[in-house]
């Protein structure tokens, strides 16, 4: 456990001295290494600067498994979603006790909650959202993604969001689709053409929404194309703004946006390879094109994750280093000031943000 400040052994062993529900903070999930094993769950109080490591296996004596995707907060729970270990833990969102877990999954990425009595549950491999009644913990029925209509092949799901009775999601792998499911009888009733593996979306302000496509890499049997940004009118499901990204070699991901639905933010970056001005970027949903330079830098660092803090109005944005190592996070104002950074487990992949009661 690594911690910002000293504590006491009793601080340590016991959580409740360091109780979260009086606290705002955010839970990182780090993804730990491809058949390792070794995923874990961080914890950061925001209002103390205070951070928590390794917070399911120190108070459950559990290990968290193989590679953690991310993690949804429902109510008082949290729900870390294991991709290669094929779960879901479900935890006490204040003091991450263990409460049950949801099994039966292939390779699940991400759940959504479109009501207290039903989630969907994202897929790498399965061409399938599965649903879930969250009131049992319990697979309840599946909405199949495979040749439904000439236009709906073999979609895989990844990322999802909503307006209105509907369910956007996104199919990222070698897929340039955006589906639309009808979240009242679980039938899918559309698809939105975009670039090639969209990867994060956003509903701005005007509730039009914005998919980020990293293009794919150079030798995919999919193909390559310049990574782009779409922004998409939902009253008809239409494209209404294109904008691409000048370096093929650019994979940009982690779409997010501000509380007031203005001002968009993501990580301009690669599959790996050098890449000039690569870092977390920021324009306004009314510009007009990308901006050049970015708000953080990436500079040594290798930024692989980001997320925007809502409440407080801050980036967070994490550092891979060299995906073996324990990973960094670092904490800026919108404008991109530093204000904190720590350490945390391998590879952080995902944040889930909490708020003080």
């Amino acid at each position: 456990m690594t911690l910002n400040s000293c504590m006491d052994d009793d601080a340590i062993r016991d959580f409740a001295k360091l109780e979260t529900v009086q606290a705002s903070g955010v839970f990182i999930i780090n993804e730990g290494n491809f058949m390792y094993s070794n995923a874990s769950l961080s914890f950061y109080n925001s209002d103390s600067n205070i951070v928590l490591n390794d917070v399911f296996y120190n108070t459950n004596t559990l290990p968290l498994g193989d590679v953690a995707q991310s993690l949804t907060i429902h109510d008082s729970l949290a729900y870390v979603v294991v991709n290669n270990s094929g779960k879901i833990y479900i935890i006490n969102k204040n003091n991450f006790k263990y409460v049950t877990k949801i099994t039966g999954l292939g390779s699940p990425r991400y759940i959504y909650f479109v009501n207290d009595a039903k989630a969907y549950v994202s897929d790498l491999y399965a061409k399938k959202l599965t649903i879930i009644d969250p009131q049992i913990n319990a697979i309840i029925g599946e909405i199949d993604l495979d040749n439904h209509h000439s236009d709906f092949e073999q979609h895989h799901a990844e990322k999802m969001i909503s307006y209105d009775n509907k369910v956007y999601v996104a199919c990222w792998s070698y897929d340039d689709k955006i589906l639309v499911i009808n979240s009242d009888n679980d039938e899918i009733i559309d698809s939105i053409k975009v670039g090639k593996q969209p990867n994060s979306m956003v509903l701005d302000k005007n509730n039009r929404l914005w998919v980020l496509s990293d293009g794919g890499f150079s030798g995919s049997s999919y193909g390559q194309e310049n990574a782009s940004l779409l922004q998409i009118d939902l009253s008809n499901n239409s494209v209404i703004n294109t904008f691409e990204f000048s370096d093929i070699e650019a994979s940009p991901s982690h779409l997010q946006i501000n509380a007031r639905g203005d001002s968009l933010f993501f990580i301009y970056g690669n599959w790996g390879t050098s890449l000039v001005n690569a870092g977390v970027f920021s324009m306004s949903i009314d510009d007009n094109q990308i901006p050049e330079t970015a708000v953080i830098p990436q500079k040594n660092s290798l930024f692989y994750s980001l997320s925007f803090d809502k409440l407080k109005s801050e980036i967070y944005v994490s550092n891979a280093k060299d995906y073996s190592q324990n990973g960094e996070i670092y904490r800026f104002t919108s404008s991109g000031l530093a204000i904190d950074t720590f350490s945390v487990g391998i590879n952080p992949g995902n944040f889930c943000f909490v708020k003080k009661p």
